[in-house]
């Protein structure tokens, strides 16, 4: 059974595992060292500490196998990870969809975030589930030592309430 819920502090670790190992997953198309995977672990596990009220987590029999944050509490989706082992299961379907009617209620009309450009798995998904993506940029990554493609993408959760001049039908 699937279960959607608030991520707990106590879970830092476990996300910061399946957030590496999504990760790792998404980096192959660009590369990597074992520094920038380092760095990821680093990073995961001070995000994961320090921001879990902005985290939900999918969890299936009782295990968490995927989270999604949303730093400023906004429109903006900051991370989207599932573990590689549960992808194409609907996990991320239910999460996206989640968290788009967490958006929606918070008054947000439309849901957005930014992966990189050879992310197809991640960026094929967004697009199946109603992304489109808005633009383009291409930036030097130190770390990798070469040039690294980013997409930001949208999604209209809802229309605007008009009011102006007119008759209502």
């Amino acid at each position: 059974m699937q279960t959607i819920r608030n991520a707990r502090q106590d879970e830092a670790e476990i996300l910061t595992d399946i957030g590496l190992k999504a990760w790792a997953q998404a980096m192959g198309p660009i590369g990597g060292s074992e520094e920038l995977r380092d760095n990821a672990l680093s990073a995961f596990s001070n995000f994961t500490q320090a921001s879990w009220l902005t985290i939900t987590v999918v969890e299936v029999g009782g295990g968490v196998v995927g989270w999604a944050a949303r730093e400023g509490l906004d429109e903006m989706i900051t991370d989207f990870w599932i573990d590689p082992a549960y992808q194409r299961q609907g996990h991320g379907t239910a999460l996206l969809s989640e968290l788009e009617g967490e958006i929606l209620h918070q008054g947000f009309l439309s849901a957005k975030l930014e992966t990189h450009a050879h992310n197809t798995d991640a960026v094929n998904f967004f697009e199946k589930n109603g992304y489109s993506v808005n633009w383009l940029s291409v930036a030097y990554a130190p770390k990798l030592d070469q040039d690294v493609q980013s997409v930001g993408m949208s999604k209209q959760l809802a229309m605007p309430e008009t009011t102006g001049y007119g008759r209502e039908f």
